[in-house]
């Protein structure tokens, strides 16, 4: 059965995606179309690459994504020049390694461009801070003098994985100035509704790294650093559960991942293996009910 695919950011925890990913797949169920932000946007472009679920499976349980962590190398090798980079850089690592990452994984497929794969097929979620605009990619580059076909898909990925402060926000030339595009996730963290123009094609399936709007549990906010949490989260957030409350919860796989960090670059073997379980123990209760 054909249908549509729209994935949540969620950094690390996204592997638990993959697993929800596999059950589908295992089910008989086809992407015809994905789109996603974040760790989402990385499942998107591999399927629509072609990978399968145990193709993705093994290239995240094999990779050791703490090398993927690229800091600036600076003169003074001291722990204060870290944060000199996040001043001067506006991010702790490059996201070059990353970029690099995702342009292998692709190329493998024979994916470089958006010409290479169908057209509409995929589409992903980043944050234009310059102008305060969301872009979805490839469809609004147009409106940046860029072609839509020929802009690489690993830069497009890299652009919707550039969490804030953590990767360096990745500079699209415009003009005569810089365009500065961050994690898509800023805006829109579950863009279900990239999508929904009135005229479904096939039904549209999403999975969401978080419990539904019965299990979301309310903000502990007690100091400064619980704050600036919950404001992210309810910034990241609020758009987006207020749209698939009304609509689409009904279609919506949603797999609980508190217990992870978006930047736990560092999970071993049994934390990813507990993520991928997750993800399809989720996906197999939806479908009894779907």
């Amino acid at each position: 059965m054909l249908i549509d695919g729209v994935f949540s950011g969620g950094g690390m925890k996204g592997i638990a995606l993959v697993g929800a990913f596999q059950v589908l797949e295992e089910k008989g169920y086809e992407f015809k179309r994905v789109a996603g932000t974040s760790a989402g946007a990385i499942l998107a472009c591999f399927i629509a690459a072609g990978y399968t679920g145990k193709e993705i499976e093994e290239i995240m349980v094999e990779q050791d994504f703490q090398s993927l962590l690229d800091p600036r190398k600076t003169v003074l090798p001291i722990p204060f020049m870290k944060w000199m980079n996040l001043y001067w850089g506006l991010g702790l690592y490059q996201g070059k390694a990353l970029e690099n990452w995702f342009l292998e994984k692709l190329a493998a497929k024979g994916i470089y461009s958006f010409s290479d794969l169908p057209q509409g097929s995929l589409k992903l979620v980043a944050s234009d801070l310059t102008n305060g605009k969301m872009i979805v990619l490839p469809d609004d580059l147009e409106r940046y003098g860029v072609s839509p076909s020929s802009f690489p898909v690993a830069r497009a990925l890299r652009m919707s994985c550039g969490i804030p402060f953590f990767f360096e926000p990745v500079k699209m030339r415009v003009g005569s100035g810089d365009t500065i595009v961050v994690d898509g996730g800023v805006l829109s963290n579950f863009p279900m509704w990239i999508f929904d123009n009135g005229n479904k094609e096939r039904p549209i399936v999403g999975l969401k790294l978080s419990g539904n709007s019965e299990e979301m549990q309310p903000h502990k906010i007690k100091n400064g650093l619980q704050l600036f949490e919950a404001l992210f989260s309810t910034m990241k957030n609020a758009h987006d559960e207020r749209y698939i409350s009304r609509k689409l919860e009904k279609n919506v796989i949603f797999i609980p991942v508190d217990e992870y960090s978006a930047t736990q670059f560092d999970l071993d073997r049994e934390m990813k293996a507990n993520l991928l379980e997750k993800g399809r123990k989720r996906a197999t209760q939806f479908l009894k009910m779907w």
